[in-house]
């Protein structure tokens, strides 16, 4: 019995061949659908390839063998995997300026100039403290500004919430008491004024304001000692406060200011002021009912900062929430969603100090629990507290003890928060 040989058989299993032109054609089509394929896939907004058209870096000619199409569209991988985004930009900084890009400068309104070398050093913000701005504020932070490396621009950030905390007053105009707007203002009377209050704020070149407090709070008391808030909350009704608290937040970015959100996870029946020493909330499983609520509006609402107490939370750990990445990174970011700018409050507090951590230690510790930016109050000592804190985030990186990959994404939420693009 005769077989066909190897060849014969191929012969006779492989289909008709085609002519020159016609393979050539179907080379071509296959070679745009591949090119085609890498492109959706990649999904880096490269517009798509057509039969009539190439990528950027991908060839739709036809390949003469196939080693050469697969090195033809390799470039279609490299520029995908290069493409230019914050993070990849930060990722070529140094860690000292990385870790001064989380720090906002404490500074006297009066005397702005005196934070210019760590501005220029790539501060990420300055904290103006203070009663009564001058009135030529705006001049003096636009010189500010000018110091800045690459000219990315500044936080500049004050406490305007209204009633007795009010830092410039004098050049904005006055609000009263958020206790009294949220039992005489409708939500619409609040946007409306806090708006006209911001659109002076923003004249005056401070771009940020550490409010509005959404904490529920309805003790009709002054903020004290042992009440952080009385006055300073809208109501001791949940709803209340979380309609006011978006009215206020959307009246300040209406006015092109940005809104901080304060003081997750709520200071409401708190024990203490943390300024003045430990401090607890009410109970987690409280909160979660009353006091997360307003914080759940502001974040649907679209909040880009959010400021975390420094209080501890019963049933959430025994660090306080500044320091805790269970209240940050899990509870926070992980399960209420927040991608914003996570800010501390003041890591000068007492009970930053009496949970055994010094200023710089609790930065680094505020980082690692998934904060973005740290606050400490002014003193006499800036210039050298500020250089501390710097050294401690740069040594904790170097010695593995704070992942640079954090780093990063704190910066980089800095800089989303005012919308810069590195890559622009």
């Amino acid at each position: 019995m005769n077989h066909p040989s190897y060849r014969d058989r191929r012969r006779a299993t492989a289909p008709p061949r085609l002519p020159g032109r016609a393979r050539n054609a179907r080379r071509l089509s296959a070679a745009a659908a591949v090119a085609a394929m890498l492109l959706v896939g990649c999904d880096t907004g490269t517009p798509k390839a057509s039969p009539h058209s190439s990528g950027p870096g991908v060839s739709l000619a036809p390949s003469a063998t196939p080693s050469h199409s697969r090195s033809t569209f390799a470039p279609a991988l490299t520029t995908a995997a290069t493409a230019c985004t914050n993070s990849s930009k930060l990722a070529g900084w140094s860690n000292r300026r990385l870790a001064m890009l989380t720090i906002a400068v404490p500074v006297s309104e009066t005397s702005v100039s005196d934070a210019t070398s760590e501005v220029s050093a790539g501060a990420g913000g300055v904290l103006l403290f203070g009663s009564k701005a001058p009135s030529d504020l705006g001049s003096r932070l636009t010189t500010l500004k000018s110091h800045v490396p690459g000219h990315l621009g500044l936080l500049v950030m004050t406490d305007e919430e209204g009633g007795g905390i009010q830092r410039m007053a004098n050049l904005v105009g006055s609000l009263p008491w958020p206790a009294y707007m949220g039992a005489h203002w409708t939500p619409a009377q609040i946007q409306q004024n806090v708006t006209k209050v911001a659109k002076k704020m923003a004249a005056a070149q401070v771009n940020m304001d550490l409010a509005p407090v959404v904490d529920v709070d309805g003790r009709n008391v002054a903020p004290s000692h042992t009440n952080p808030d009385g006055w300073r909350s809208f109501s001791g009704n949940t709803s209340v406060v979380s309609k006011a608290g978006v009215a206020y937040m959307n009246g300040l970015r209406a006015g092109g200011v940005i809104p901080v959100v304060k003081h997750f996870p709520g200071l409401g029946g708190s024990t203490y002021n943390s300024d003045f020493g430990p401090a607890r909330t009410l109970p987690w499983s409280t909160l979660q009912k009353v006091g997360i609520p307003p914080f759940t509006a502001a974040i649907k609402a679209g909040a880009p900062a959010i400021m975390v107490s420094n209080n501890i939370m019963p049933g959430l750990g025994t660090n306080p929430a500044s320091l805790s990445p269970t209240a940050i990174s899990s509870e926070l970011r992980g399960k209420m969603g927040f991608k914003g700018l996570v800010v501390t409050d003041s890591l000068s507090a007492k009970a930053i100090s009496a949970a055994g951590f010094s200023v710089p230690a609790a930065a680094v510790q505020a980082l690692r629990s998934g904060a973005d930016m740290v606050l400490f109050d002014l003193g006499s000592n800036v210039s050298s507290q500020t250089s501390s804190i710097a050294t401690a985030i740069t040594n904790a990186v170097t010695g593995g003890h704070l992942a640079r990959s954090r780093l990063i994404d704190a910066a980089g939420h800095v800089l989303a928060v005012r919308h810069v693009n590195l890559c622009s």
